[in-house]
């Protein structure tokens, strides 16, 4: 039977929007002085952990510590990597091109249509895509099969990701892999490991909140939405817009599954070779 504290979830929910928008506001501060908007995707992350930590604190008497921790542990520990990477992979870089694209048709003031579709529109997002991070530290309910599922496919995501991340900038690192379309270790098993392995750990941290059917069903558009956004919104979508013209990359697509890890296709007459 699942012991959710409604009424101290609730105040939870409150607090969390709070804390999100107010990472997403001081990025908005710091993007505007540095004239440089790609820096609010390094605080997608730190917004995550940011509401994992004020439910960890919130909830404290609410839910069961081992259910908290894990979860809170769990989702900070990937929102810093993945914040921490981003940092990492774009220091030294200008604008990324998606904000010169998306500001230049802008309606009105540009800061002012960055500050609402952006940053308080990433807010919304991370608000929305952690409820069951917050409902699941609100569930009185020991750790459960369910919840070591989670564990095991947020761990699983974890790893794919992080790996993938790890071995495309070795192969970027290579001055001889200039212009080549990377489709190596598991990039040749999907185009996007990275992504994949996001939206497996929001499924995994989705199955702490699955302790009785209302959480679960009230939490099941978190995991759906993100996945959504790596597959069809600003992931997957528009990176390969981006690539589409590099030599190489229909013969990687045409073999290459587009999300989903499967065994390298045979090539098919007439998409050419790859020059990786």
């Amino acid at each position: 039977m699942n012991g959710t504290d409604w009424g101290a979830l609730a105040v939870n929910l409150a607090a969390c929007a709070s804390a999100a928008a107010a990472v997403l506001l001081a990025t908005f501060a710091v993007a505007v002085r540095r004239g440089l908007h790609r820096v609010v995707d390094v605080a997608w992350g730190v917004a995550f952990a940011t509401v994992a930590v004020v439910t960890w604190l919130l909830s404290d008497g609410h839910g069961d510590d081992g259910r908290r921790l894990l979860v809170t542990a769990a989702t900070v520990v990937w929102g810093l990597r993945l914040s921490l990477h981003i940092a990492w992979r774009s220091r030294g870089h200008g604008e990324d091109p998606r904000y010169t694209e998306l500001l230049a048709k802008a309606p009105g003031n540009p800061t002012l249509y960055a500050l609402r579709s952006v940053y308080l529109g990433q807010a919304a997002l991370v608000w929305l895509i952690s409820l069951p991070v917050q409902a699941a530290a609100y569930s009185a309910d020991s750790l459960d099969v369910l919840a070591y599922c989670g564990l095991a496919a947020w761990a699983l995501g974890l790893g794919f990701e992080a790996v993938g991340d790890h071995q495309l900038a070795r192969f970027k690192r290579d001055p001889a892999n200039k212009g080549r379309i990377m489709d190596r270790g598991l990039w040749s098993w999907t185009r996007h490991p990275n992504y994949f392995g996001d939206s497996l750990v929001w499924w995994g941290l989705y199955l702490f909140a699955c302790t009785a059917w209302q959480p679960a069903l009230a939490t099941l558009l978190s995991p759906v939405l993100m996945t959504l956004l790596l597959t069809v919104g600003s992931g997957k979508r528009l990176l390969e817009r981006h690539m589409a013209d590099r030599p190489g990359y229909a013969a990687y697509a045409a073999r290459t599954s587009g999300f989903l890890p499967l065994p390298p296709r045979a090539p098919r007459p007439g998409t050419g070779g790859n020059p990786s």
